[in-house]
């Protein structure tokens, strides 16, 4: 891009860039999140367009929240998309009325059948519009009687706002590589765990914030391993069981129940939804030596990437990928649809999950035209998780915990006798799990109530 200058600076645990432009201004980071850019390559004639189209730049001015009134007996809220006040439905308002009668005081779940009991040409009675100083009241034409916040009323007519953040449970996200994370790893105490909530939260908060922690002084043991996962959620069945404990006999039809070493990747990328934690436990080994443990910052990489060569983050972010898992002789798992290496939100261009294993990876979705420029960025994607390794040994007691969705990990081949226990956690379940002990439910619900 003409006129684009970059500096990086990285120090150990944080990642900083400097972007100065001349011609436009794509966002590289916003709330702790890559984006795209909305710029894509030319690939000279071919006989269809480019595959490799990208999300736009969603940027959006913000506008000032103007209250909820009553005008002409109906309740308008600002929109920050026509910028100007407009009605709101009966339908809608009587839809969500969040009142006993309406919604589950526990489950907030709606109870009211909405396209059975309520009227398309709902109307609200006469002279009962009534507006206080923080709430909305009406009376409807079946009897049932409704009242609002406004400042709820508020929230819900600012659609331009993205509420990504809130189901993502974004916080600080601190970027590593193998050299700035070696020396002082994240990690937590396992009876803080185990004994209080609140020690989940520290564990899961260094999880979003790396996207990795270990546990200390955990028994070398299944069970205690897993008992700690289940201080998060419940595990996660697949192909492979619930809780896995094994060694390298083959067990799975799967080269992670080899010797071999592997190379860093993600796993389930043949699932159309990867698991969301990983627990690796080592238990023992003996009678050798090898297994170390690799690790790299997925998106720590992407942010390297991006900086190197945006048309080649651009086409990884945009071609899809096919994946299967097909080591047993009657299965063979594939995801209802290929998807990208690096994944971004659809609301506002947010890098959310890196998919990348080369064991598994089937077809390559796009024209043998552009094929090329698919393996070049790849190339260079993998040259990039090389430079940032963090390699380390695992140890008795001390789990591994890490984000399916942004860490990548590998190993080195052993020799020997290696047991290892672990399970996987799902993405929903855990990030549920963290929403609810650092904000509180009451807080969460509000969000999810919110339109």
């Amino acid at each position: 891009m003409a006129g684009l200058v970059v500096r990086s600076t990285r120090s150990r645990g944080s990642f900083r860039l400097t972007l100065k432009f001349t011609l436009c201004k794509p966002t590289l980071l916003f709330g702790n999140k890559m984006r795209l850019d909305h710029t894509a390559r030319k690939f000279g004639t071919l006989s269809e367009p480019p595959r490799f189209h990208v999300l736009p730049n969603q940027n959006r001015p913000k506008q000032e929240a103007q209250p909820a009134r009553v005008y002409n007996d109906k309740i308008q809220v600002f929109s920050d998309v026509s910028n100007r006040y407009v009605d709101i439905p009966n339908v809608w308002l009587r839809d969500h009325c969040h009142c006993a009668k309406c919604f589950h005081e526990v489950t907030k779940q709606r109870i009211i059948e909405t396209f059975d009991e309520i009227p398309e040409d709902v109307r609200i009675v006469e002279g009962t519009l009534t507006e206080q100083a923080d709430t909305i009241s009406m009376q409807w034409q079946d009897g049932h009687s409704s009242t609002f916040d406004k400042q709820w009323l508020v929230a819900c007519g600012l659609r331009n706002r993205p509420r990504s953040s809130e189901r993502l449970a974004v916080t600080r996200t601190r970027l590593w590589d193998g050299k700035s994370i070696k020396a002082n790893p994240p990690s937590v105490q396992y009876d803080d765990i185990i004994n209080s909530d609140t020690g989940v939260l520290e564990w899961l908060l260094k999880i979003k914030e790396y996207g990795f922690s270990y546990v200390d002084k955990c028994p070398p043991t299944p069970e205690a391993s897993e008992a700690l996962l289940k201080r998060i959620a419940f595990i996660r069945n697949t192909h492979y069981g619930g809780f896995y404990d094994f060694t390298a006999d083959l067990a799975s039809g799967d080269t992670a129940y080899t010797q071999l070493g592997i190379g860093a990747h993600t796993d389930n990328t043949y699932f159309s939804d990867p698991a969301g934690l990983q627990m690796f436990h080592i238990l023992s080994h003996t009678n050798g030596s090898g297994g170390a443990s690799q690790l790299v910052d997925g998106f720590s990489a992407a942010a390297e990437l991006y900086e190197q060569d945006r048309d080649a983050y651009n086409i990884l972010a945009t071609t899809t990928v096919y994946s299967h898992a097909s080591g047993g002789d009657d299965m063979s798992i594939q995801p209802y649809r290929a998807f990208p290496v690096l994944l971004h939100d659809s609301q506002d261009g947010s890098l959310v999950q890196v998919r990348w294993n080369t064991t598994d990876r089937a077809t390559i979705d796009t024209p043998m035209e552009s094929m090329s420029q698919w393996y070049s960025a790849a190339r260079q994607w993998a040259n990039i998780l090389r430079k940032q390794e963090y390699w380390e040994q695992l140890q008795p007691g001390r789990p591994l915990v890490f984000d399916n969705w942004r860490v990548l990990h590998g190993r080195s081949a052993f020799t020997g006798n290696r047991r290892v226990c672990g399970g996987y956690i799902n993405r929903d379940d855990w990030i549920s799990r963290f929403r609810i002990l650092n904000k509180g439910r009451s807080a969460v619900l509000d969000e999810v109530l919110r339109a």
